[in-house]
């Protein structure tokens, strides 16, 4: 009987020292070993830019919950790896955790009390934006913001770019031509790094199509009207 109570000790030990999945809120000590403990580290930070300027967490990314592009940035972060989620006080990361668990995480790790606790603590915190600031979209958070479109014409472009400027308004006038049938999505490669590198894009404008997320086309420099439906053709 005694044998069997030590097994049955050893099992729960050894289960409940794994790794846990679903929402986890911890103080901000318990939070900072969790971190310390993950090899992988993904760190949100879901307050606005100027708080994050002003002090963050070490290896955070700054996604704002309150920015339109906040699944964007979440998207390029791995699903199945824990995400560490916090705001200033608790709140935000909360709204954040949600829609987080909606996007498919699995393993999510809030801050409670946010940076305030954490200040409050004593823990470090950085202004270092080198490694944290995010860089725009991804191929995976590309691939997702075209997910479910019939067809979608990409602009990528710059404000600096004088070209960029005089095919602007020809592509909007040629997409609207469309009636309905392509979407255009405007994408501006300095806000956006990562994803012109993993594209290898060496000069701008520089266009796709994507006919329900499969690339079939593409074209770098000016481009008139004429040369779009020539290319294209009349797509409604």
């Amino acid at each position: 009987m005694k044998n069997i109570v030590l097994f049955t000790s050893f099992v729960f030990l050894v289960f409940s020292c794994g790794p846990k999945e679903g929402l986890q809120n911890l103080e901000a000590t318990a939070f900072q070993k969790a971190i310390l403990s993950e090899s992988s580290k993904q760190i949100l930070d879901v307050r606005s830019t100027e708080e994050f300027q002003n002090g963050h967490i070490e290896g955070a990314v700054n996604a704002d919950i309150n920015s339109p592009t906040f699944q964007e940035t979440a998207s390029a972060l791995e699903k199945g790896k824990a995400v560490f989620v916090y705001c200033l006080s608790g709140a935000r990361s909360a709204t954040a955790t949600g829609q987080l668990k909606e996007m498919g995480f699995t393993n999510i790790v809030n801050l409670t009390g946010g940076m305030l606790s954490w200040q409050s603590a004593n823990l470090p915190v950085t202004t270092n934006q080198s490694t944290s600031v995010y860089n725009g979209l991804t191929e995976v958070s590309f691939a997702a913001k075209i997910k479910g479109k019939p067809m979608v014409i990409i602009d990528y472009n710059a404000i600096w770019c004088g070209p960029c400027k005089q095919l602007s308004p020809i592509l909007k006038e040629w997409v609207k031509a469309q009636k309905g049938a392509v979407e255009l999505i405007e994408i501006d490669v300095d806000d956006n790094q990562e994803l012109a590198k993993s594209k290898k894009i060496e000069a701008i404008p520089y266009l796709e199509m994507y006919k329900n997320g499969a690339k079939t086309w593409s074209s770098v420099g000016l481009i008139g009207k004429e040369e779009l439906d020539k290319a294209l053709g009349n797509v409604r």
